[in-house]
């Protein structure tokens, strides 16, 4: 295999996952690239992490942060999946310090890895039924006489439409 194809392998695992080691950028090229490629967008073929090996070592460790985030990234089998969850995740920003219920976060982290490759209304429609959003926009505090129009804007200022492009109404 020539260094070149060593290096677009290299460069489609930087961008579609957080890297590979030079004996598994060797393996790949030898897979070819449309074959790895494919695997990449079937992430169904391979299994999940394991997140009970870390965790049986680190009980500390949030699944979604820190610690618990760089395991998922380095020992996947999906990078693809996990680098879009990411993605979505700093899209659809959610805190933490805000939102102050693991659970919750942690479901988002589970539907953002469900559906990040797949279309944008699907997301969008989970996101609308999502704990940590709605905790995280104040939709909780929605009532008959004093609707909190916070999800609705953001939906189509920062995530759809663009400002300007909306009306009060659309809201």
């Amino acid at each position: 295999m020539s260094e070149k194809d060593l290096s677009l392998m290299a460069h489609l695992m930087r961008r579609a996952g957080f890297g590979a080691t030079r004996g598994e950028l060797e393996e790949y090229a030898s897979r070819g690239y449309d074959a790895v490629l494919d695997d990449l967008l079937h992430p169904e073929r391979f299994p999940e992490v394991e997140e009970d090996l870390m965790l049986r070592y680190r009980s500390d460790v949030e699944p979604y942060h820190g610690p618990g985030r760089m395991y998922r990234m380095v020992v996947t089998r999906r990078p693809l999946e996990e680098k879009m969850s990411l993605f979505w995740h700093h899209v659809f920003a959610t805190s933490s310090q805000k939102v102050q219920h693991t659970e919750s976060m942690l479901l988002q982290a589970e539907t953002f890895r469900r559906n990040g490759m797949s279309d944008l209304r699907t997301i969008l429609l989970d996101l609308a039924r999502d704990p940590a959003m709605i905790m995280m926009l104040d939709n909780r505090e929605n009532h008959k006489d004093e609707v909190n129009e916070n999800w609705g804007r953001e939906l189509l200022e920062l995530f759809t439409m663009g400002v300007g492009n909306y009306t009060e109404e659309d809201v």
